[in-house]
């Protein structure tokens, strides 16, 4: 199986929503014409099955202890590659930012079996203005954890979301762009086969 040609094909098909006029309200306050529920597909069987596989093949070198970002996005996709690196021999833990520190208890914002020192992944499932990946990157430095790669799902090719990460984390990797889903929805359409 095409593991990568049919993750886009999910993302294009169950999270991808377009409009001609600017509908959709993104959290950052903007309208859009498109939107990405990527929980749609990450929250999906195959979705975390293909999405662990795609992920961990892109990290498995790195020689990295955790991955983990910013709940609830997040979450998933880390804890599917979770799975996939532990199927695959080679354990990478998963972990979770909490938006907030707890007030009560450790009072920690990282929940998992992460450490000080540790070489992480952060994740998160679409990038805008990327502030709730740096958000997640700051709180693992706060916590003494080495981030060395960032990985999304999908770029949605606005607000310098990528270029604002990078000022954080170098090695930034988008899976998709939203040009790539935008082509392949327009494909999908004229041709009849977005079908699953």
């Amino acid at each position: 199986m095409d593991f990568y040609n049919r993750l886009k094909h999910l993302i294009t098909t169950k999270a991808f929503q377009f409009s001609e006029a600017p509908v959709f309200k993104l959290v950052f306050g903007g309208v859009s014409s498109f939107y990405f529920n990527c929980k749609k597909v990450t929250l999906d069987p195959e979705g975390q099955y293909l999405i662990g596989e795609v992920v961990y093949e892109r990290i498995k070198d790195l020689n990295v202890d955790g991955i983990g970002g910013l709940t609830l996005g997040a979450d998933p996709i880390a804890l599917s590659v979770s799975y996939t690196s532990w199927v695959k021999g080679n354990p990478i833990k998963a972990f979770v930012v909490r938006k907030e520190k707890k007030d009560h208890g450790a009072m920690s914002q990282i929940e998992g079996n992460v450490g000080e020192g540790e070489r992480v992944v952060v994740v998160e499932d679409v990038i805008t203005t990327g502030g709730s990946t740096i958000k997640a990157i700051k709180a693992c430095r706060d916590a003494g954890l080495n981030v060395c790669k960032v990985i999304a799902l999908v770029d949605r090719e606005e607000m310098n979301g990528l270029s604002n990460i990078k000022e954080y984390v170098p090695d930034v990797e988008a899976l998709y762009t939203r040009t790539e889903i935008m082509e392949y929805y327009r494909y999908l359409r004229q041709t009849g086969k977005n079908d699953s």
